[in-house]
């Protein structure tokens, strides 16, 4: 049944049951639209610890025998197997080349630099200027959350004009997000000039999950309680569709 068919309050207002059976429908429908829509922005469970393993392979190997090269190289290592996992598998590899590129950038600048602390540099550095971006999207009217998922939920940019609700749903989820990012490095930082490598990259993966779960967990629950997405493409649909069927019947006509 589609939200087009479902009934609406006026065709059941003698029956205040069935309304309520309908909108709970719809609150559990969004619900799990959004969850689905999260998980395939940021991948997931499975994508967040594949991100985790050469950090935690480099920092582990570090530990036990100070050797930056043969830290380095079995992260990177590990970050392109992960990638091979998946194409063999033909699932998607964005987030698993997106960890490539973050491994590959560490270990190039720590090779350079000869500081094995610098391996986490770059990955710091992008993800405070990700918090920062979060954060002043939200405050300037173009929640950053807003332009990555509306092409996943159909909808583009139609929450701008069209649905004020789901914009300020994204405006807030792009606060949290900005926020918990930038709080995450501001404890980081002062450990990058005042720890040893092997202190800092023990408490980098640490903090590597737990404030992406909070962060997709506000998301979650701000657009769970948002008015549904707009679905421009099936807008789009519509009209082309009307368009045919219009030109259709003028040639009939003419004929």
């Amino acid at each position: 049944m589609t939200s087009v068919d479902k009934p609406t309050d006026q065709a059941v207002g003698d029956r205040p049951q069935d309304a309520q059976a309908a909108r709970a429908a719809q609150d559990a429908e969004t619900r799990a639209l959004t969850q689905a829509a999260l998980f395939d922005a940021f991948g997931g469970i499975r994508g967040t610890v594949e991100t985790m393993v050469p950090g935690l392979l480099f920092v582990l190997i570090y530990t036990i025998n100070k050797d930056l090269h043969l830290s380095a190289i079995a992260a990177l290592a590990v970050a392109l197997i992960l990638v091979v996992v998946r194409l063999v598998r033909r699932d998607t590899v964005k987030h698993a080349f997106s960890g490539v590129f973050g491994v590959a950038f560490g270990v190039a600048f720590a090779m350079f630099t000869g500081n094995a602390k610098d391996f986490y540099l770059p990955g710091m550095i992008y993800g405070t200027g990700l918090g920062a971006a979060f954060f002043l999207s939200a405050l300037v009217g173009y929640p950053l959350l807003g332009l990555l998922l509306g092409p996943v939920f159909r909808e583009n940019l139609s929450w701008r004009t069209r649905n004020p609700g789901r914009k300020k749903a994204y405006t807030k989820a792009s606060l949290a997000w900005g926020l918990i990012f930038l709080a995450k490095y501001a404890i980081l930082f002062p450990l990058y000039w005042w720890a040893d490598t092997e202190q800092l990259g023990w408490v980098l993966i640490a903090l590597k999950l737990p404030p992406m779960v909070l962060a997709v967990y506000f998301t979650w629950v701000f657009l769970a309680k948002a008015p549904p997405p707009i679905d421009v493409f099936a807008e789009m649909e519509a009209e082309e569709k009307a368009e045919a069927e219009r030109k259709a019947a003028e040639r009939q006509r003419q004929a």
